[in-house]
């Protein structure tokens, strides 16, 4: 059997206004997503706002679960999913993310995808991604593809259903790294709240 590696997908709901917009239009209880490469989340990257004060400032980031937003936001509820990868896509992506991250700054949020959501056609923006979308596209990239739409229609809610995806953990964000100790990072992984 070949070895695997494993990728988290962390899906937040932090309650600020754009993240209660997005909800309401959704119908889904997260309203983020973030891809990250470890089960602290200490390497976690999404498109979201640069500024914690700021929701237009937006772009490729890199996120921490113990401050900026987050830590403003102290009842953000989370669903941790983990999602078991050959080492070949492990590394595919890992490069596409840092080459990405290493030019983060040419690269905005795509505020008009989200209105081809709404209309059920996607609308891609030359460096500009919203945060399922970048998700959905750095994954495909990696030949990972886990859900079958058009990265530009993918809603963080996908993410809950997608196919080899395994919930690991779930509660309130700020808690998460309290008992990671706790969490058995085997085979059978047992859900956490």
């Amino acid at each position: 059997m070949a070895e695997k590696r494993e990728v988290f997908i962390l899906l937040t709901h932090t309650g600020t206004i754009p993240s209660k917009i997005i909800r309401f239009y959704t119908r889904e209880p997260y309203s983020h997503v973030s891809i990250s490469f470890d089960l602290g989340l200490n390497e976690t990257y999404s498109f979201g706002r640069r500024f914690v004060n700021n929701p237009i400032i937006a772009g490729l980031i890199k996120e921490d679960i113990s401050g900026g937003t987050y830590a403003k936001f102290k009842n953000t509820t989370y669903e941790l999913y983990s999602l078991s990868i050959s080492i070949n896509q492990y590394d595919k992506l890992k490069r596409e993310i840092q080459s990405l991250y290493k030019m983060k700054d040419k690269y905005g949020y795509n505020f008009l995808g989200l209105l081809g959501i709404l209309m059920k056609r996607p609308i891609s923006r030359r460096n500009a991604y919203f945060c399922s979308q970048f998700v959905a596209t750095v994954l495909e990239r990696s030949d990972i593809k886990i859900i079958k739409k058009p990265s530009g229609l993918v809603i963080p809610g996908d993410f809950r259903r997608a196919k080899g995806l395994r919930l690991v953990r779930k509660g309130i964000l700020s808690k998460h790294n309290a008992n990671i100790a706790n969490i058995r990072y085997e085979e059978d992984m047992k859900i956490s709240s």
